[in-house]
């Protein structure tokens, strides 16, 4: 069972998904009566309590099948100079793995995959959309270097790590 969506994340995935619809219309990515369409079923999986089916993008491209995910990929590595992560063999740091929101993580289809002092890697499917942006450069008040990956990548990496915590508890504090 999905957890419930909390308003804060409830708003954010509503503008998250919002800003990158518009802006996948702007690319000529998408037309709007399919951004339209994609809105009404992306309301109906909200209101059906499961946020981690909310996502203009997944409508788009696996129900709708208007937009290839692949190509929203490689409009943000082409337009914005945004790298590729692949997550499947990665190791997110014990430091973020413990303290990630995962409830944003999902509302933003982003995770904070790593940190290097004071600069954060973010691996993201919704790079286009501005307020994913503004949330986490926010949230995590340092410099960000974005990654696009794809949401099957996130979604399995947020679900292992909601496992761990699951089974862990809470993470015991670190000594240094």
């Amino acid at each position: 069972m999905s957890p419930s969506l909390i308003p804060e994340h409830r708003s954010l995935l509503m503008r998250a998904n919002r800003l990158l619809g518009a802006h996948l219309v702007e690319a000529n990515l998408v037309k709007i009566e399919n951004l339209e369409a994609a809105n009404e079923r992306l309301l109906e999986l909200i209101s059906s309590g499961d946020y981690r089916k909310g996502s203009v993008l997944s409508i788009l491209a696996f129900e709708l099948q208007v937009l290839k995910e692949c190509d929203a990929l490689q409009y943000a590595m082409d337009e914005h100079g945004v790298g590729l992560v692949d997550l499947r063999s990665y190791d997110v740091p014990e430091e973020l793995r413990s303290t990630v929101d995962l409830g944003a993580c999902w509302a933003t289809w982003s995770l904070p995959f790593d940190r290097e002092e004071d600069v954060y890697f973010v691996a993201t499917a919704y790079y286009l959309s501005p307020a994913v942006r503004t949330y986490w450069e926010k949230q995590l008040g340092g410099p960000v270097v974005w990654f696009g990956t794809t949401q099957e990548m996130l979604s399995e990496y947020l679900e292992k790590m909601e496992e761990s915590r699951a089974a862990g508890g809470a993470p015991a504090p670190t000594s240094t």
